[in-house]
């Protein structure tokens, strides 16, 4: 079981963050049921007020559908330079106790406050102390977690909001933590929780019930991580991280299409976003990932390892044009989105090679001269001829830059 000698992490979730900025903004949306996200007929809701949440509205869910809980719901759209003003204020709040600060989201963090005890007291204070300087400063809330690791205090914030404060002692994790629902355990899905119900386990403590043994049998090695979870165990750190884990470029369709050609276009077009955009931050990636979402929202990825670490235009699109073309020719259906991403980073030039090759350093010196036009005149300025498509349709175009 976990120990509680320390209860030095904590776990700080905004409180509908999005919403609520919104409403600071227009305080006429006060206390009225409020979506923020797309319109259009293949809108996704981003974030929803606590008031439309009681009517079974929530973030990820088709606009549509929220929309048929709720018709009476206010729809905004989202304001995504807007939103990084106030975490950057939050963040900054962060810093002033620990400078291990693990961001997940723009609205979603990790703190360890090991060693930190005698400048700002024990943790649970602290913790207090943030949640009164967000809203003081803000005049937004969060919920806070506190526990001796990830898991646990992620958990815990959830227990109690909006703006609570739960601090997940032994007595706590001895009472409550076995009444859980499974549902708090991280990656276990639609499927796996159908598959424990099948067998009775519905709580944490039916999960410790089964043996380690029977559940990497039928799990494998998330079956091993279950084992830990139900009983509190996670020795996951609490990890900085300066840069992004990944870059990426997706875009949402207003209509499902149809033709794989015209979705390989739009791929491309994304691929050079990321292109240029790893090339603006200094960055070489090491895989390259294509995402698909059909249009009743099954979503499929798939990836592949490079050889080498590139920020070329031209190594990326020959990755995901591999990708993309075995999924076309095995089983396309109909596309809403199409997405590129870029990972697994890597600061280290690529090996130089005895005898360069001359046609890839003209490439380079070219998308060297894209680039500076695209710096200049927007994403939209240059682009190669394969991926113009006449008659394209609208879509949405979201940046992804995962923390």
């Amino acid at each position: 079981m976990v120990e509680f000698k320390s209860l030095s992490i904590l776990h700080v979730d905004m409180d509908a963050f999005f919403a609520a900025v919104e409403v600071l903004d227009n305080p006429d949306l006060a206390g009225k049921p409020l979506l923020v996200g797309g319109m259009g007929k293949r809108g996704v809701v981003s974030t929803a007020s606590y008031e439309a949440r009681k009517f079974g509205c929530h973030s990820a869910q088709p606009m549509s559908v929220a929309l048929r809980k709720c018709p009476d719901a206010i729809v905004v759209p989202p304001r995504g330079e807007r939103y990084r003003e106030f975490s950057e204020q939050v963040f900054k709040i962060f810093s002033d106790y620990t400078p291990l600060v693990e961001p997940i989201s723009v609205d979603e963090a990790f703190l360890d406050l090991h060693g930190t005890e005698r400048l700002f007291g024990t943790a649970p204070q602290v913790a207090a102390e943030i949640k009164k300087r967000i809203h003081q400063e803000t005049r937004l809330t969060g919920s806070v977690g506190v526990a001796p690791n990830k898991f646990l205090a992620k958990l815990s914030s959830d227990l109690e909001k909006p703006d609570g404060l739960t601090i997940m002692d032994e007595a706590m994790f001895e009472t409550v933590f076995p009444k859980l629902p499974i549902s708090k355990i991280w990656g276990l899905g639609r499927s796996t929780l159908k598959h424990f119900e099948g067998v009775g386990v519905r709580t944490m403590g039916d999960l410790r019930k089964l043996s380690k043994e029977w559940l990497v049998k039928r799990f494998g090695v998330s079956g091993e991580a279950f084992y830990n979870l139900c009983r509190g165990i996670d020795d996951r750190r609490v990890t900085p991280d300066h840069f992004a884990k990944s870059i990426g470029q997706e875009q949402t369709f207003h209509e499902d299409i149809p033709d794989p050609l015209t979705v390989r276009h739009y791929l491309l077009g994304e691929v050079e976003q990321v292109g240029y955009r790893l090339r603006k931050n200094g960055l070489k990636a090491k895989k390259v990932t294509v995402k698909i979402r059909y249009g009743d929202f099954e979503t499929i990825t798939r990836g592949i390892t490079l050889a080498r670490p590139t920020d070329s235009t031209h190594d990326l699109w020959e990755a995901a044009k591999e990708l993309f073309d075995h999924w076309a020719d095995s089983s396309f259906r109909p596309v809403r989105l199409i997405g590129a991403t870029s990972s697994q980073f890597d600061d280290e030039d690529a090996q130089m090679e005895m005898f360069p090759d001359l046609s890839a350093e003209k490439r380079r010196l070219m998308e060297k001269g894209a680039d500076a036009i695209l710096e200049r005149f927007g994403k939209n300025a240059i682009r190669r001829g394969a991926s113009i498509k006449r008659g394209e349709p609208h879509y949405t175009d979201r940046r992804k830059k995962t923390e």
